[in-house]
């Protein structure tokens, strides 16, 4: 059996947004006991990513670290139609993920002590992102 969902996220600028509740929340509203999780971002400059969420240190890091690795403004980017931040965002939804599979047992999503979901916003303006949320159990 299968449940779908969609979530909107309203970002603003480039960074980590936790959506661990969200995803639970939508969990609740099924009757599965076991079953995957999956999500899905329907966006080409937006990923989405489980990481740690104790320590916002790694968050703050990890952020840094991709704005150094690909920068904006890059003289070699020829898609620049929609601002220097497009083709940044698009290569960093690239080399991450789209979307992720989650177990779930007893109703609880089998993350670890220390991970969360996010939604990894790569343009510096606001946008509303939508994320597909679908249970099989």
């Amino acid at each position: 059996m299968i449940q779908a969902f969609s979530i909107n996220i309203q970002t603003y600028g480039e960074k980590l947004y936790e959506i661990t509740d969200e995803v639970i929340s939508k969990l609740r509203e099924i009757d599965f006991d076991s079953g995957h999780c999956n999500l899905f971002i329907q966006h080409t400059s937006a990923s989405l990513l489980i990481q740690e969420n104790a320590d916002p240190s790694a968050k703050y890091d990890l952020e840094k670290w991709i704005s150094r690795f690909i920068p904006i403004n890059d003289p070699n980017y020829t898609h620049v139609d929609e601002g220097p931040d497009d083709m940044p965002s698009h290569i960093k939804s690239a080399i991450t993920q789209t979307s992720i599979t989650i177990p779930f047992i007893d109703g609880e999503l089998m993350l670890g002590t220390w991970q969360g979901i996010y939604l990894w916003e790569h343009r510096t303006a606001r946008h509303q992102r939508r994320i597909l949320v679908s249970f099989v159990g």
